[in-house]
């Protein structure tokens, strides 16, 4: 059980470092962009938001990743298994349940699953953030 915890609190560590990177550069290129005044604020708006949601989706995939990259280098998931749908799958806490970890460590699902839901709703935070100040300009 060791183990799966030092494993696990090493990707959680890289994750949150990850995401905390992007959102800091998220935050400050939407405080850049909102000191600047347009003639189209619904637009502007628009472009901020889905840019800043597209640059949250590449984070929570490259997230996966380190996740998928992680069960390959313990063998968490039997032989055959794709990785990254078995990491997506449980990041997001959708558990289908068609692919198992090993016994030895069935712990990785639920803590990709808690460090999955915590950065989502940290991601949740800042989409809000952003939006707030992309309309009080």
């Amino acid at each position: 059980m060791l183990n799966q915890l030092l494993v696990c609190g090493a990707v959680t560590v890289c994750n949150i470092t990850i995401h905390a990177l992007v959102m800091t550069l998220i935050v400050r290129v939407g405080q850049a962009t909102g000191k600047k005044h347009t003639t189209q604020p619904s637009l502007r708006l628009a472009c901020v938001m889905i840019i800043t949601v597209l640059v949250l989706m590449a984070a929570h995939i490259s997230e996966v990743m380190v996740w998928a990259l992680a069960y390959w280098l313990v063998d968490a998931a039997p032989v055959g298994s794709k990785l990254v749908y078995f990491a997506f799958v449980n990041y997001t806490t959708l558990g289908y349940g068609d692919v198992l970890p090993v016994p030895d460590w069935q712990l990785l699902g639920p803590m990709t699953a808690m460090n999955g839901i915590l950065l989502f709703g940290w991601s949740t935070a800042v989409i809000f953030e952003v939006m707030r100040r992309a309309i009080a300009k």
